[in-house]
């Protein structure tokens, strides 16, 4: 998601939610009627069904290891985030940016968040754990809730009281199902819900396109000596496999970058109930593939611990599509005291 994987999921006591590599937007749209969501949610879309078919763009990679293809990913994500900066004439703002030394420490701790998650979703996806990787996509709404208590001090209202203890018991069920902790699961869910929580303190100081070119470029050096050192042991495969292997890893940027940019475009059309829906398509799209593409198995007790994680997460949701009723009441409220 990787994505991952810019965009947190859920912040933690408001409505939206997110994935991986994704950014959260700060606001939205107070209510765009029928017509002008429908190329909101094209974008959103196009932008979850692109990170839930990754793990098929991994399979395509291999032999390359997950080592390789998240140092792959960073590089040339930097370098496509060049290209679009250039086309767009954005390099002020990103210059601008990365003047601000604060800010820069900030997108720094987020890029090695999501590089963690990266590598994870990367390991999981071609070890034969796609089902828990999705599972940790399904949970980051979870994950995203505590932090908010936790970190920011968030209450919850009675029904996320609710989803975060059913959620607690799925993992329990899970943990009984995979006889060990789902090691997996949370570090995507965590890594993922706080680079979101990280990303949340950026606010709109920066917009998405920079942000991801200085997070990657916080990266680049690691990943660069990575690959230089995979090449120099004859580990690495991006030069020894042909061109078209080489270019099919070159590629990892643009499937970074795109759906990055889709989502900015959804956010700034929808309303952040509208992309909290839409943000499950992603786990749903992978947990299928794991299924179907990759035989990945799911006895009963498993499917027990998935449905009570499906369950919390329509308790969650069921809360956030009630979030612009209690607005409407509170403005209200406010208005006649």
């Amino acid at each position: 998601m990787g994505a991952q994987r810019s965009a947190p999921p859920l912040p933690p006591a408001s409505s939206a939610t997110s994935s991986p590599g994704r950014p959260t937007p700060s606001s939205s749209p107070a209510a765009p009627g029928p017509a002008s969501n429908t190329p909101g949610i094209l974008f959103g879309i196009g932008a979850y069904a692109i990170w839930g078919l990754l793990p098929l763009y991994f399979l395509v990679l291999v032999p390359a290891g997950p080592v390789e293809i998240v140092a792959a990913r960073i590089v040339f994500s930097l370098v496509f985030c060049g290209v679009l900066l250039t086309v767009m004439k954005s390099w002020e703002a990103t210059a601008t940016a990365a003047r601000d030394r604060r800010l820069v420490g900030t997108l720094a701790l987020a890029a090695v968040l999501i590089a963690a998650n990266w590598l994870t979703f990367s390991w999981a996806v071609l070890n034969g754990h796609a089902v828990e990787a999705a599972l940790g996509y399904f949970i980051n709404p979870l994950v995203s809730v505590l932090l908010g208590v936790i970190v920011l001090k968030e209450k919850l209202r009675p029904l996320q009281w609710v989803a975060m203890g059913v959620g607690f018991v799925a993992v329990l069920v899970l943990g009984l199902a995979y006889g060990t902790v789902p090691w997996v699961a949370l570090i995507l869910a965590f890594s993922f819900g706080l680079y979101g929580l990280v990303k949340k303190g950026v606010g709109g100081r920066v917009d998405a396109i920079s942000s991801l070119t200085i997070e990657t470029a916080v990266l680049t050096p690691v990943a660069v000596g990575v690959l230089v050192w995979l090449v120099l042991t004859g580990s690495a495969t991006i030069l020894s496999n042909g061109p078209a292997h080489f270019w099919l890893l070159a590629f990892s940027g643009i499937a970074t970058a795109i759906p990055l940019i889709f989502f900015g475009a959804a956010a700034r059309r929808l309303p952040l109930s509208t992309v909290g829906m839409l943000q499950y398509l992603a786990p749903t799209l992978q947990f299928v593939v794991a299924l179907t593409i990759f035989n990945e198995t799911m006895p009963p007790e498993r499917w027990a611990g998935f449905g009570l994680v499906w369950l919390a997460l329509v308790i969650l949701t069921i809360d956030m599509m009630g979030g612009p009723r209690r607005n409407r009441i509170l403005r209200a409220a406010a208005a006649a005291g």
